[in-house]
């Protein structure tokens, strides 16, 4: 690792945001950062090596930072979640039970063995795609309500269930190590809640932003990294450390200032290097010379369209059941925990990326349903969202 490599992933990482200007069809950033990374990892040039340690340390802390900005997405403190709880729950569930015949299922065909991990990987949404795809509007229609409510609940779940399936022979520990990220990020919460309440964390605000100390970011970001250093000492991912303390920011309301720099330290630095460094990381040749493992990728794709698809018949707009199916998260991070465990082969870690590649390609294709799904109407006579849901707007 050098400071000559750093300057070119910061650099060709600007191609993501560059790809996500065309006004005609929105691609996630995240889509071009995968592609940089793969033209200059094992897919393409080889000019950065995904087994770098720092290199790969840095993606880490990208990793946590980016599953704490789709934490705080979550907007757990609106009283319309309340009104959207139940179908949202049933619905996040309906969706889990039908993802495990299906996951079996493809598991059997190409006798990979991995079907609770694909069950996962298919039951799981990603808030982190949906809500960017929006482009900033106002969530207002029931159906829209009970779709954040659905996303969470489908965000949270999976990355809890992911690591028990990767490694069912621990799965004790790791439920105990997930328990034990879960119950501390519980507490921060609280603490952060107590400090609100007493008026202590404003006078910390009003220090800082005199003083220009960046208090409320380095408290943060110690929370951040002492839930990242329990998961990773009890073998859990960073993956669900990141997401509970999202929540937990969450919950307690974090203040637009931490949102902002968070915000502009992820999007700007870390996530790009993340999302680099997991393209980087495939292998396109193997999966290229492997039809079964491009074949493998569709299934995936297809059947968690399938299983979020059929929502429909529970009234819910079939643009929103279909952009529930978003993957981004879980499969990533089943690919970056199954890289490290040698669970899958090179074709099939790439396969679960297709797989979550199609189903964002979907939701870029619906978007423009999507937004008057979510609104009860044209997308143009909505208003912007507010400070809880847009990092951008904050």
């Amino acid at each position: 690792m050098s400071f000559a490599l750093l300057a070119l992933l910061c650099a060709v990482a600007m191609l993501g945001p560059v790809l996500s200007l065309n006004r005609v069809v929105h691609i996630p950033v995240v889509i071009g950062e995968l592609l940089v990374g793969m033209v200059l990892g094992r897919s393409g040039f080889q000019v950065i090596d995904s087994n770098n340690t720092i290199l790969a340390f840095l993606a880490q802390i990208g990793f946590a930072l980016v599953m704490f900005v789709a934490g705080t997405h979550v907007p757990l403190r609106q009283a319309s979640m309340v009104r959207g709880l139940a179908r949202g729950i049933l619905r996040a569930i309906a969706v889990s039970v039908l993802a495990i015949p299906l996951g079996l299922l493809v598991a059997s065909l190409f006798g990979t063995g991995h079907g609770a991990v694909y069950a996962v990987v298919i039951a799981s949404s990603s808030a982190s795609i949906v809500m960017p795809a929006l482009g900033g509007v106002r969530v207002s229609s029931p159906a829209g309500i009970e779709m954040l409510v659905q996303l969470a609940v489908a965000d949270a779940s999976s990355i809890i269930i992911l690591p028990l399936v990767l490694e069912p022979q621990r799965a004790g520990v790791t439920a105990l190590g997930a328990a034990a990220v879960l119950l501390v990020a519980a507490v921060f919460s609280m603490v952060l809640m107590w400090a609100r309440r007493t008026g202590y964390w404003h006078r910390v605000h009003h220090l800082s932003e005199e003083r220009g100390l960046a208090i409320e970011l380095r408290m943060t970001l110690t929370m951040l990294f002492a839930l990242a250093a329990i998961a990773v000492s009890m073998g859990v991912s960073v993956m669900l450390a990141g997401f509970a303390m999202g929540l937990a920011m969450a919950a307690a309301h974090e203040p637009h200032r931490v949102a902002n720099q968070t915000f502009a330290i992820t999007q700007g630095f870390f996530e790009p290097i993340f999302f680099v460094w997991v393209g980087s990381s495939l292998d396109l040749h193997s999966l290229i010379a492997d039809p079964q493992a491009i074949l493998l990728g569709i299934c995936l794709a297809v059947a968690s369209l399938v299983a979020h698809g059929l929502l429909a018949v529970s009234h819910q707009p079939w643009p929103i059941a279909l952009a529930t199916s978003a993957q981004l998260g879980v499969p990533v991070g089943a690919v970056a925990m199954g890289k490290t465990l040698g669970v899958f082969s090179s074709g099939e870690a790439t396969a679960l990326l297709l797989g979550a590649l199609i189903t964002i390609l979907v939701v870029t294709v619906l978007s423009g349903r999507l937004l008057d799904a979510v609104t009860g109407g044209p997308a143009g006579e909505t208003a912007r969202v507010d400070s809880a849901s847009s990092p951008k707007d904050q």
